[in-house]
């Protein structure tokens, strides 16, 4: 039997959620007869792409050409590859690649996968004429699939994806650990961030809220992780209220799953998301989730069982959410909540799935 060739395009390959999931994913998948191939174009570490390498996956790496040329090179990338399956995980990728894999004979098979319910303008107005030439979409969640971004589609599936559940577990069992080389004490009551500091996670919400919690419960340490566009107006905005000792900032942090497990509770105010990695992390750990109610979070997060979901936008409401949640005797049932769904969240499952998209759809490619 001839080896199925996969290939998956990221335009950014670095510890955001969907590249997360993806890596996840490939480490998992059972590639018995299937060899897969990650083509990216952009990443400001290593990380992921030698997670991939040691993994047994093949990387194409075009951030070596100039800008201007990734886009040029990505199309005759995936042509040289010649593909039975092609997952596209981006949307500018998508844009640029659909017409071209129209072309290419045989012509291989493409999915979309799409991870949020809301990219920006440009992205979903290049999208919308070349939607209809993908042959399936895959949302990663129930309100991705009914968002604007997948508008146009010809076919949609659903998928929650997964993240490795034992290595949270473990993870959470060297909480202690995680916390002193953060320099965390051990009995603070730890409300962790983890996220990308750009405009749709709304970390100026987070700010207000948290300040209205320490008021209350000066017990209470914020601790972000991530970084971004928005570093310096985020740093700026907690020196201007004076709470650098109590939210604080610890920039690109490698292997964050670790924060997340060793925290009290996850802590999200974006206005807008698809289903976050972290998320995941924190119900594998049997960590509560106190968030904004946006996006495909709901469809995890049940409201006071296993975190606690506030209206988008209302840093009262959030701190509320907050307060709610470090009271003894509600954390003890949010924990217990998030502890017993760990098992929706993993990712074993998640590349069986695709592992089977794939063989299906690769025989659809050599049945032609």
């Amino acid at each position: 039997m001839s080896t199925a060739r996969v290939c998956e395009v990221i335009k950014t390959l670095d510890l955001g959620g969907a590249e997360v999931l993806l890596v996840e994913r490939l480490r998992r998948a059972r590639r018995a007869g299937v060899e897969y191939t990650v083509v990216f174009m952009q990443a400001a570490t290593d990380e992921l792409s030698d997670a991939l390498l040691s993994a047994g996956v093949n990387v194409v790496d075009l951030r070596g050409c100039p800008p201007w040329l990734r886009y040029a090179r990505l199309v005759g990338a995936v042509r040289r590859l010649a593909p039975d399956v092609i997952n596209v995980h981006s949307p500018s990728p998508a844009a640029a690649l659909r017409p071209f894999v129209r072309l290419m004979r045989p012509r291989p098979l493409l999915i979309s996968t799409v991870h949020q319910e809301c990219y920006n303008s440009l992205a979903i107005l290049l999208n919308r004429p070349t939607r209809r030439l993908d042959d399936l979409v895959v949302a990663v969640s129930q309100q991705v699939a009914r968002s604007r971004s997948v508008r146009g589609a010809r076919r949609v599936r659903t998928h929650v994806h997964g993240i490795d559940v034992g290595k949270q577990r473990h993870w959470a069992g060297q909480a202690d650990q995680v916390r002193q080389e953060f320099g965390i004490p051990q009995d603070a009551f730890v409300l962790a961030c983890v996220a990308n500091l750009r405009p749709i996670k709304n970390h100026q919400l987070l700010i207000e809220a948290a300040s209205l919690v320490l008021a209350r419960r000066p017990d209470a340490l914020f601790v972000l992780a991530g970084d971004g566009p928005l570093r310096e107006q985020v740093l700026a905005e907690i020196d201007r209220r004076g709470l650098r000792d109590r939210i604080r900032f610890l920039g690109r942090v490698p292997q964050a799953h670790r924060l997340v497990a060793a925290s009290d509770v996850l802590l999200l105010s974006s206005h807008s998301e698809g289903l976050p990695v972290v998320v995941m992390e924190a119900l594998a750990a049997g960590v509560p989730v106190v968030s904004t109610a946006v996006g495909g979070i709901p469809e995890l997060i049940e409201d006071n069982r296993n975190g606690i979901l506030t209206a988008p936008g209302s840093p009262d409401a959030l701190a509320e959410g907050v307060l709610r949640a470090m009271r003894p005797e509600v954390h003890r049932v949010l924990a217990a909540g998030a502890r017993a769904d760990a098992a929706k969240v993993d990712v074993a499952g998640t590349a069986e799935w695709f592992d089977e998209l794939y063989a299906t759809m690769t025989a659809e490619v050599r049945g032609r």
